[in-house]
């Protein structure tokens, strides 16, 4: 089969169209960690499941109208820091309080 000679501009249009769609992905990966171990810590903090701890973590954000990926990046400083902002505290407080605590098989009961 006979190849159609391209022009070097399509090329490098196509070029550059990988070149950002290669740059979404990894922002998407980097996006997905951050969201993931920000859902740990309220795990860990709340005595939750994973599932919950994403509820959570969305609830968050749509309640305090902050892109979830800040509020998670919010969640990992404070975490290092002990540091958060009032708002999100408040609300991160009030809906660990109505979705936890989970009870963990074979740990003591709750108090």
């Amino acid at each position: 089969m006979a190849r159609v000679p391209r022009d070097p501009g399509d090329e490098t249009a196509r070029i550059l169209q990988l070149q950002r769609e290669v740059d979404q992905l990894k922002e998407a990966v980097a996006s997905h960690a951050v969201v993931d171990q920000a859902i740990g810590v309220i795990v860990a903090l709340g005595r939750v499941t994973p599932d919950e701890g994403w509820v959570i973590l969305r609830e968050v954000s749509q309640h305090t109208n902050i892109k979830l990926r800040n509020v998670a990046e919010l969640i990992l400083i404070w975490g290092r820091s002990g540091e958060m902002p009032d708002r999100i505290g408040a609300e991160l407080e009030t809906l660990l309080d109505q979705h936890g605590p989970t009870q963990i098989p074979g740990a003591p009961p709750l108090e």
